[in-house]
């Protein structure tokens, strides 16, 4: 894993990156919401980005606008929409030809939607504790690119019956894991938060 320095719309923006030498597919893996607190550095950001590096991925994970060393200030979500662009062009750069997938966590997890929504460049989505309960999601109905989503059955910012509706309303292919027990943060579950993790990575390179 090496720290690397990206180019963003706001300036520097800092990043963590497990390179793997022939990936099976690139990674983009955003944090949660900047104002409480999330940073690269969250528990589950990291498993997620691990899950992609274990199955054979690279994995890039960097900090929003605002946090940590990336320059700028929080935008509400618009801006952080165009930082996760520019660290998908660092992989493009990286790796062409590559399969690129946006992923992330809570408010990562809706930016890397709407990631996947606006650039043709991504080819899959990986969205971890959505915040169905803070942020409208109709728009992934016509989301058409795989996606897998892996949620606590216990999670405070989105009822699970919440987040299954939302994949059984999505014409493209769609998967839900759930983690049993398991809150937003995954306390005490961080180990079976990673397997699910892991089986989400392994099913969507398979799609």
């Amino acid at each position: 894993m090496s720290f690397v320095d990206l180019a963003g719309p706001a300036g520097r923006l800092e990043a963590l990156y497990w390179k793997a030498e022939q990936p099976k597919a690139a990674a983009v893996v955003c944090h949660p919401h900047p104002l409480h607190g999330g940073t690269m550095h969250n528990h589950v950001t990291y498993r997620l980005a691990e899950a992609f590096r274990d199955a054979g991925c690279s994995a890039l994970r960097f900090n929003f606008r605002g946090v940590g060393r990336s320059s700028g200030s929080h935008d509400e979500g618009r801006g952080e929409v165009e930082d996760a662009a520019a660290a998908l062009t660092h992989l493009e750069r990286e790796h062409p030809g590559v399969p690129l997938v946006s992923a992330g966590f809570s408010f990562g997890g809706r930016v890397a939607l709407e990631l996947a929504a606006r650039e043709a460049r991504v080819r899959s989505a990986l969205a971890v504790g959505l915040p169905v309960s803070l942020y409208d999601f109709a728009f992934t109905a016509s989301l058409a690119v795989p996606l897998a989503l892996v949620h606590g059955d216990r999670d405070e910012f989105g009822g699970l019956d919440a987040v299954r509706a939302l994949a059984e309303a999505r014409r493209a292919s769609t998967r839900l894991f759930v983690v049993e027990n398991c809150d937003h943060l995954a306390t005490g579950r961080l180990e079976a938060f990673s397997a699910a993790a892991a089986e989400a990575v392994t099913w969507l390179l398979a799609q």
